[in-house]
């Protein structure tokens, strides 16, 4: 049993917290939960050198010679040779911190997960971007066929009898309007 407590002492002095949240990519509410944990070990750590520290041993005979009731040092003296110091099952918190770090595993492992998915998709379409023909080698066929919608807004305008896109104006020191003619698919000025 004293043995099984060294050790588990011996690696709880040796957690390198900084490692285990940069191997592990923690962000957000695990890595917060990582530090308030850490936090509390490095309190209990704290106080227990502190603690350990102190002197352990009362010296009764000192205060048998100050105090002028011997009876008060010998009764406190025999209910200090009587006490025995309670002793805790840790498998509880043990448990617990087992517990924490498997749900801190699988945060972290679907927080990769997402992450992953979302550079794919990035990636994608930042080759898709790259690899796009510029605006102007589009042709109206290829803009429609991209967005649908596009065709039939401007069939709804025409039907209405409407001409101009609303909210769009032409000014005057703008290059000239062009549209497509029906029977070419080249563009052709205005002007």
């Amino acid at each position: 049993m004293a043995n099984r407590l060294y050790f588990q002492r011996s690696a709880a002095t040796r957690i390198d917290w900084t490692r285990i949240t940069s191997s592990l990519g923690l962000k957000g509410s695990t890595a917060a939960s990582l530090q308030a944990f850490k936090k509390r070990n490095d309190d209990a750590k704290r106080k227990l050198a502190s603690l350990s520290s102190q002197p352990t041993t009362v010296e009764f005979a000192h205060y048998r010679s100050t105090l002028t009731n011997s009876a008060v040092v010998d009764d406190i003296e025999r209910s200090f040779k009587a006490f025995k110091p309670q002793s805790y099952d840790v498998g509880r918190q043990l448990k617990a911190i087992e517990v924490f770090e498997t749900e801190a595993v699988k945060s972290a492992e679907a927080t990769k997960g997402r992450v992953d998915r979302e550079v794919e998709g990035l990636e994608r379409t930042l080759g898709n971007i790259e690899s796009a023909r510029g605006f102007e080698e589009l042709t109206v066929d290829e803009v429609a066929a991209a967005e649908p919608e596009i065709d039939k807004r401007t069939e709804q305008l025409v039907s209405k009898g409407r001409w101009q896109v609303p909210g769009y104006k032409v000014m005057p020191s703008s290059p000239p309007l062009l549209f497509r003619t029906a029977s070419s698919t080249s563009l052709t000025s205005l002007d």
